[in-house]
């Protein structure tokens, strides 16, 4: 397995560190990395207290390596108490989530800093600035998953959070992790009254190329894990082309009607690997998931990307 074909996560369900008993309770539901927030979702007088939540929650986390904590922004107070809270902590998330990143130096500067405590977690980076935005391929290379912020960007560039308005950050996110291999993460949805709204969301990033999406509600999870998670008779499609174009001796084949060459044969190389990869990772943690993915691909819905 290659570092570009490495688990992607399809589904991230972010939870708010104000309770132990929520976060505990977020960890039933079906999703691929569960993010215990310290962050937005904190009120500035509710931080230190969030910070216990963290470490408690941490203790009981039965997946600690697809576990992770967003953390305040660089540079801040509160991110100095949450970096301790990280390096002094017993049990480790598997992830840590930056906010208002501006350049890849900061990314460098979190792993170096966690390093030092014998820490190694994935960073994901959260694209929520112009400067990000403007910095984005460098920070996808730093970075091991990216995750579009849209209420902040579009806060910062003055616009509504539409298709339209996030379009230009969405396209440069998606190139910038194709270059490194790096987890391309869609934003949130907030229109909770509004399905179709996630749905069309969810199927025009697929198309962009993203891997996968954050939900603030786990109401959200279903359909995101139904679209985005690998998919039975996909991969066995992915299969049938790899093997024609290796009998063609990496040549043009004829499959089902269709040409197919090399470059089809690459994607559903990729296609293979991701699919094999997230089933290690994510699939096998829970026996229900591994369930849902047999379910998806008697359904024949969803893809890999």
């Amino acid at each position: 397995m290659t570092d570009a074909t490495r688990a992607l996560p399809r589904s991230i369900l972010y939870t708010p560190a104000l309770s132990l008993d929520r976060v505990v309770k977020a960890w039933s539901y079906d999703a691929d990395v569960h993010v215990i927030d310290l962050e937005d979702a904190v009120p500035p007088p509710g931080k230190a207290a969030a910070r216990e939540v963290c470490r408690a929650a941490l203790e009981k986390a039965p997946a600690p390596a697809n576990t992770g904590v967003r953390v305040n922004p660089m540079g801040t107070l509160e991110a100095v108490h949450d970096l301790l809270l990280l390096a002094e902590s017993p049990v480790r998330p598997g992830i840590v989530v930056m906010t208002m990143v501006e350049s890849p130096v900061e990314v460098r500067l979190l792993r170096d800093i966690l390093a030092s405590a014998g820490a190694h977690p994935e960073i994901y980076v959260t694209v929520e600035t112009p400067a990000a935005v403007r910095a984005v391929d460098g920070i996808a290379e730093a970075a091991d998953g990216l995750i579009l912020g849209s209420a902040d960007l579009a806060a910062s560039l003055g616009v509504e959070i539409t298709w339209a308005g996030m379009l230009a950050a969405r396209q440069a996110m998606a190139l910038a992790c194709a270059r490194y291999g790096t987890a391309c993460i869609d934003t949130a949805n907030f229109r909770l009254d509004a399905p179709e709204v996630l749905a069309e969301e969810i199927e025009r990033i697929r198309e962009l190329g993203f891997h996968g999406k954050v939900a603030v509600h786990p109401g959200e999870l279903a359909p995101i894990n139904r679209a985005l998670r690998p998919d039975a008779a996909e991969l066995r499609q992915a299969r049938r082309v790899t093997e024609a174009v290796r009998a063609a001796d990496g040549g043009v084949a004829l499959l089902d009607g269709a040409m197919v060459g090399p470059p089809f044969a690459r994607r559903a190389r990729m296609t293979v690997e991701r699919g094999d990869a997230w089933s290690v990772r994510f699939a096998r943690s829970a026996p229900r998931k591994a369930d849902a993915l047999a379910d998806a691909g008697a359904a024949d819905s969803g893809v890999v990307r």
